[in-house]
């Protein structure tokens, strides 16, 4: 183990935050109000945290688990750990049990009472971590976009009320959005899914391309592959447009951090086809560069 490992062992929430870095859009970027990074942190902690659980991913040496009360022994129990977690979220709404256990929960409690935030998208992010412990396999499209409702809008959800700019047809344009994230996510990670026995391609989609779930587990994709991921990244490209005008609803700094979520998608569909739509070697990843002319497309009404 290495000093950071160590570090990040005794400091679980510490861990958790920094994993904001590494993903494909901003989570609180400089430029937005001191409050609205802070509460846009304190909700990604928590949902960074339920999908670590739910990936089985938490900083080594079992602080998350002791933080809520599970036994060292079943820390590996999944399920478990994410009852434990929602019972530690019920703390944060109710508090007749007491304050939240868990650092990153006691982060979010002050954010939760300053939005008046519900408890619906967090239970909805918890169910979908329980959804990846039973269901490993998504027979149809719909299925997929049923899972991303709890897997991926409940964020969206939650960036619209920490801003105090949720509407129904601004939620309706957010869900595309953040569908078509959770969609380019699966497609840059179709090989680390099926190492986690998890495969998020539609199942009729793989008859029709005439994909077997050996070819995903090749080195390389061939042919049907790449042109069942083109397929996929198509749909994610649709829902990323039908999703777009919600740029353009808002104002100021939002306006820029909202154009930062469908730049990153579509930075991320670009990196995929760069790379011939062959994702089995490992995640595309786009550049800089192609993140900031993207963001400045969204950012005039373009692409």
């Amino acid at each position: 183990m290495t000093v950071t490992d160590t570090a990040h062992a005794a400091d679980p929430e510490r861990a958790t935050l920094a994993k904001a870095a590494d993903e494909n859009f901003p989570v609180a970027p400089f430029f937005l109000p001191r409050d609205w990074r802070t509460d846009l942190m304190a909700v990604y902690g928590f949902a960074r945290l339920v999908d670590d659980i739910g990936d089985g991913d938490l900083a080594p040496g079992g602080a998350d688990a002791r933080l809520l009360g599970v036994p060292g022994d079943r820390a590996d129990d999944r399920v478990l750990m994410l009852d434990a977690f929602e019972e530690d979220l019920r703390r944060v709404f109710d508090g007749a049990d007491g304050p939240p256990r868990h650092p990153l929960l006691r982060r979010l409690a002050p954010t939760v009472r300053r939005r008046s935030l519900t408890p619906a998208p967090f239970l909805g992010l918890i169910a979908a971590n329980r959804q990846d412990q039973l269901v490993a396999r998504y027979e149809t499209y719909d299925d997929l976009l049923a899972y991303c409702e709890l897997s991926a809008n409940p964020v969206g959800h939650l960036v619209l009320a920490v801003t105090g700019t949720a509407t129904p047809e601004r939620i309706r344009r957010s869900d595309a959005v953040c569908t078509a994230l959770q969609i380019v996510e699966h497609l840059q990670d179709v090989a680390e899914d099926l190492g986690r026995d998890r495969i998020y391609l539609p199942a009729e989609d793989m008859k029709r391309f005439h994909v077997r779930e050996a070819d995903l587990a090749a080195p390389t994709a061939n042919a049907s592959v790449r042109a069942l991921i083109a397929y996929e990244a198509g749909r994610a490209r649709d829902l990323l447009n039908e999703g777009a005008p919600l740029v353009g609803s808002v104002h100021g700094r939002l306006r820029v951090l909202l154009a930062g979520f469908v730049a990153g998608g579509r930075a991320a569909l670009h990196a995929i086809a760069a790379a011939g739509y062959d994702v089995l070697p490992g995640p595309p990843k786009p550049g800089k560069v192609r993140l900031l002319r993207e963001a400045g497309l969204v950012l005039r009404g373009e692409g």
